[in-house]
């Protein structure tokens, strides 16, 4: 059965505050989210998630499949084949446990299976390292999934809810993972508004069912070989999918916004409008940033922030008009691209997006601790000029500073 896109309208409805880690924020959005199968292998700091969807299933509050894995590599596969039935899927990982799942992660966006994955990230070993930061999931921009970076564990539950309207959409069928800070946020204890009845979730992300998926009564065929002939054409009609996904969001996000009450845009600006110094982040630490941008208005620097929700598909042509007339734009990056052209990944994508040079801030790699301090100190040295451009600039490293 092929149902249609329920049509969308426009209401607030009623909702309870509860306090939740960012973890069991996630599990009760998949809950909520009405998810038909779950497999999943626990690995620090997403355990959590893993274990309370079991409870739910356990007690009867999830009419779900829930497929205990012997590894990520098998927790993948699983979902890959449920959504392949036609079924809603939810996975969650993070670390080497994604590195482990790696040989099936472009095959689920090749087949344009709609599969939601939750990541609290993680950096990579070695040294063995079970802390927080944006290693495991930046090594996922090149596979086709869309991926989402948030900052709360409010943000973290509402979007897993966009994730499975927009991954499910007939103009997107495409996987979608959801990323969140590995304990700074996975495991803090937040407020967090949720809707009182959980039906208003299902109205506004209801299982479409619209991707191919094996059926007796309509015979497909998934995961065939594409000769030289075929593969680069099909392999297109991905990239053209996550590129007009983009607007998918964002319709998404908007409508969220009209039901539930809160929206978050692709992009999150602040202060921007007559910035000559722009501070560019993403997940947690945007709060300090915002902190930052205050203090130095105060002393009289004109400064903005940007943060970063979508980094695919990449909103290049909003970054572009939201920074085109700052002068100086610093980026932090909370992973490294090792050997690139600059040494944080988002700096890359940030400098061949605006055409110009910027500043590349690395900080918390391995979860090392900072504050507003550390981040005020670097961009006063960028605005005084005691700092070149496309050089490396490390926040808290002993010894290199």
């Amino acid at each position: 059965m092929t149902a249609q896109l329920v049509a969308p309208k426009e209401r607030k409805v009623a909702q309870k505050r509860i306090a939740l880690t960012g973890n069991h924020a996630v599990a009760l959005a998949v809950k909520m989210a009405r998810v038909e199968v779950i497999a999943a292998y626990p690995i620090t700091p997403q355990t959590p998630v893993v274990e309370r969807l079991a409870e739910y299933v356990n007690n009867g509050e999830l009419d779900a499949e829930y497929i205990p894995v012997e590894s990520e590599h098998s927790a993948m596969s699983a979902v890959i084949g449920a959504s392949a039935m036609g079924a809603r899927t939810f996975t969650e990982t993070s670390s080497q446990g994604l590195y482990h799942m790696y040989e099936n992660l472009p095959i689920a966006v090749g087949l344009r299976l709609p599969v939601v994955m939750g990541m609290a990230v993680r950096t990579i070993s070695a040294p063995i390292n079970v802390w927080g930061d944006y290693s495991d999931v930046m090594a996922m921009r090149e596979l086709g999934w869309i991926i989402y970076v948030t900052q709360s564990a409010q943000e973290a539950f509402d979007t897993v809810i966009q994730a499975y309207r927009v991954a499910e959409d007939s103009r997107v069928h495409l996987p979608a993972v959801v990323a969140y800070d590995g304990f700074w946020t996975s495991h803090v204890l937040q407020p967090l508004d949720v809707p009182e009845d959980e039906e208003e979730v299902v109205r506004y992300a209801p299982i479409t069912r619209s991707w191919v998926k094996l059926d007796v009564d309509n015979p497909a065929q998934l995961g065939a070989v594409g000769t030289p002939e075929w593969y680069w054409e099909i392999r297109w009609q991905a990239v053209e999918a996550l590129r007009t996904s983009l607007k998918v969001i964002q319709e998404a996000d908007e409508e969220y916004g009209k039901v539930f009450g809160r929206s978050y845009g692709i992009l999150t600006p602040y202060r921007l409008e007559d910035a000559e110094l722009a501070i560019v982040a993403y997940g947690s630490i945007f709060g300090i940033v915002k902190k930052v941008v205050d203090r130095l208005r105060r002393e009289g620097v004109r400064s903005g922030a940007l943060k970063l929700r979508v980094l695919r598909p990449w909103p290049g042509d909003m970054i572009k008009k939201l920074l085109e007339h700052v002068d100086k734009v610093a980026v932090i990056d909370r992973a490294i691209n090792h050997g690139g052209p600059l040494y944080g990944p988002m700096a890359v994508e940030i400098a061949a997006t605006i055409q110009k040079p910027v500043y590349n801030v690395l900080a918390t790699i391995g979860m090392r601790a900072i504050d507003s301090d550390m981040i005020y100190d670097a961009a006063v040295k960028i605005h005084r000029g005691l700092w070149a451009p496309n050089t490396p600039y490390t926040v808290g490293l002993r010894g290199y500073e």
